[in-house]
């Protein structure tokens, strides 16, 4: 993210990335995308061979997932809706599977590399993982971690508070009508 320019005497905060809640929605939905990923990846090397084609498209959900906490975790808030959506499709995709994988556990079928039956649990697990990763996501785009203040040099921002233009003044209480 490139720094943006700013005048001289004064430096750029992000109050709300400083906060407690915002800390915590980060590292959640960076810990759900990799979980995501890394079921995903369960489920891509125990099935492979009785995937029908969907290899390609697992592989990318594990790709775009990792891409996705690389971002989350340099505090871009432009992705979270962008996993939200995501999940959404892969819970559907889970939902369907799932009970499949179980149907499958009968004679006449091949074996994939993992039981049948592990297969079918951790592709059930994606879904409240998904459901998981779009409550966070959409609680950190909430958090407007994207919000920027100049402030002048030495000194904080306190929210309620503004900042004389002219360089004069300092903090001061915002008038009250």
């Amino acid at each position: 993210m490139p720094e943006a320019e700013v005048r001289e005497g004064y430096h750029i905060e992000r109050p709300n990335r400083e906060k407690a809640a915002s800390k915590a929605t980060k590292a959640v939905v960076i810990l759900l995308l990799l979980a995501s990923a890394f079921l995903v990846f369960v489920v891509t090397v125990g099935g492979w061979s009785k995937l029908a084609g969907m290899q390609a498209i697992q592989i990318a959900y594990m790709l775009v997932y990792l891409v996705m906490a690389f971002y989350v975790a340099r505090w871009n808030r432009g992705v979270l809706p962008l996993a939200a959506a995501l999940a959404i499709i892969l819970g559907i995709f889970a939902a369907i599977a799932g009970p499949e994988w179980f149907d499958r556990d009968k004679s006449g079928f091949t074996s994939p590399a993992l039981n049948e039956s592990v297969v079918g649990l951790v592709t059930l697990i994606i879904i409240p993982v998904q459901l998981l990763l779009i409550a966070f996501s959409m609680r950190g785009f909430q958090q407007a971690w994207n919000v920027e203040v100049e402030v002048p040099d030495g000194q904080h921002y306190e929210p309620g508070m503004t900042f004389d233009d002219e360089g004069g003044g300092g903090p001061r209480r915002p008038a009250t009508a």
